[in-house]
C-alpha cells in the first residue's frame, strides 16, 4: 500500500512544484535548476559514496560489522538515483540523504523496525542475543581439514608445438 502511494504522490507532487517553480520564474531557469542540481547532486553521490566505500573496506580489515558504512552506502545509492530523476521534490530528499546526520536518525528509526542477525565465521546467522560460553584458555580456531593424496602421475607436456613465449 505505502508503495503505491509513493509511487502515485511523487509524481504529482512533481507536477505540481514544476509547474509553481515554472510559473514563478519561467521555463528556462527551472530547467537549469533541474540540469545544476543533477550535476551536483552526481558530484556529492561520488564523493560520499567514495567515502562510505573506504569506510566499508576499513571495517572488513578490522574484522568490524560492516552494517552501518553498507547502510550509509544505501543510502547514498538511493540519494543519487533521488538526485538524477528530474524533480524539486526527489532533489529535496535526495539532498537531505547526503547529510550524514539524516541517515543517522534514519537508521536510528529503521534499528528500532528491523531485526538484526550477527554473522560469525564459520557458525552462520545467530541472534545477537544468544551469546557464546567463553573460554578461559586462550583463542580457539574451529576448522575442518582434509588429506590430499600427492600426484605421482608424470608431468604433462603440451601437445602443440607453444608460440614461443614460454619454455616448455
Amino acid at each position: 500500500m505505502w508503495l503505491f502511494l509513493a509511487f502515485l504522490l511523487v509524481p504529482l507532487i512533481e507536477i505540481g512544484l514544476f509547474i509553481q517553480v515554472g510559473g514563478l520564474i519561467g521555463l528556462w531557469p527551472t530547467l537549469a535548476i533541474v540540469i545544476l542540481t543533477a550535476m551536483l547532486g552526481t558530484w556529492l553521490v561520488r564523493q560520499q559514496g567514495a567515502r562510505a566505500m573506504n569506510d566499508l573496506r576499513g571495517s572488513f580489515s578490522r574484522l568490524e560489522d560492516p552494517s552501518q558504512p553498507l547502510a550509509h552506502g544505501a543510502m547514498i545509492l538511493l540519494s543519487g538515483a533521488l538526485l538524477l530523476t528530474p524533480g524539486f521534490f526527489t532533489d529535496a530528499v535526495g539532498f537531505a540523504l547526503l547529510a550524514p546526520p539524516i541517515r543517522i536518525a534514519i537508521m536510528r528509526q529503521l534499528g528500532k523496525r528491523v531485526k538484526v542477525a550477527r554473522f560469525d565465521m564459520g557458525g552462520g546467522f545467530q541472534d545477537p542475543r544468544q551469546q557464546r560460553p567463553s573460554h578461559s584458555g586462550g583463542d580457539v580456531i574451529d576448522g575442518e581439514y582434509t588429506e590430499e593424496l600427492q600426484d605421482t602421475s608424470p608431468p604433462k607436456s603440451p601437445t602443440h608445438p607453444g608460440s614461443g613465449w614460454t619454455r616448455h
